[in-house]
């Protein structure tokens, strides 16, 4: 009878030897590697583009038995209690719960289609459907421009005095800006440019922060925008930005901070 019973212990601990063993993919000095912490390594290869083969499964397990041996090691020397390891251990823990945040809100607010087109079509609305070919000059103190706008009233060419401007990018080619939308420009100047009339330039200097502006109408063209599938990846990315950056600063304003 005791022979029995000790048979039946012994079966029942081998099956559960066994159900362990299932679990964990290797036990190092008494430490189990779990089976689902190999099955996530995998998965993030597959990822990146790698099959899933018993050979990729081979070399995830001895990675992760060899960084489990290092571990150890670690611990075992206290390296763990280190203020500058405890540092960069709650440094990667923090970046880790924020990136999966940030994705856990996209899933829950992510931006549809229905919103990037009502989006596009409010940009493209507010474009007015122009683009405009402008110059400018930009100077630091609002009595340069003054006197630039004098000098101009009495002959003096754009061009040439554009050449003193602080805009490095627009100065060698006597102030000309292109073609580009108003709102490719500061509130400030693109509401003055609008305003102009062609071939007209601003009769009192356009403050912005960059400085005092003189600008010049040259001429003005119907824009045709981009097409709706040209810009929607782009769209998309900058309203997710702004989803998460208006989830940010909700949670700031309901944060208790001392």
């Amino acid at each position: 009878m005791k022979s029995l019973q000790k048979t039946a212990i012994g079966f029942a601990l081998l099956c559960v030897s066994g159900i362990a063993s299932a679990q964990n993919i290797a036990v190092v000095n008494g430490k189990p590697i779990p089976r689902a912490r190999a099955d996530a390594f995998v998965a993030e290869l597959v990822k990146q583009g790698q099959q899933d083969t018993p050979q990729l499964q081979a070399l995830v397990r001895q990675e992760l038995v060899d960084r489990e041996i290092l571990v150890q090691e670690a611990e075992r020397r206290g390296l763990s209690g280190k203020p500058d390891v405890r540092f960069q251990l709650d440094n990667v823990r923090q970046q880790v719960l924020i990136n999966a945040l940030v994705q856990d809100q996209l899933a829950k607010a992510g931006v549809s289609d229905a919103e990037i087109k009502a989006e596009y079509d409010r940009l493209v609305k507010g474009d007015g459907g122009r683009e405009y070919r402008a110059r400018h000059i930009l100077v630091e103190k609002e009595d340069e421009a003054k006197s630039i706008i004098d000098r101009l009233k009495k002959g003096a060419k754009f061009e040439e005095l554009a050449k003193q401007s602080k805009d490095p990018g627009s100065a060698a080619n006597g102030g000309d800006l292109d073609w580009a939308n108003a709102q490719s420009f500061v509130e400030p100047f693109s509401k003055a440019m609008v305003a102009l009339e062609k071939g007209k330039f601003t009769e009192s200097p356009v403050q912005t922060q960059f400085g005092w502006h003189v600008i010049r109408l040259d001429d003005t063209r119907a824009a045709k925008p981009p097409e709706f599938d040209q810009v929607k990846e782009q769209l998309s990315e900058s309203m997710r930005r702004k989803k998460l950056q208006d989830f940010q600063q909700q949670l700031k304003a309901k944060a208790k901070i001392q």
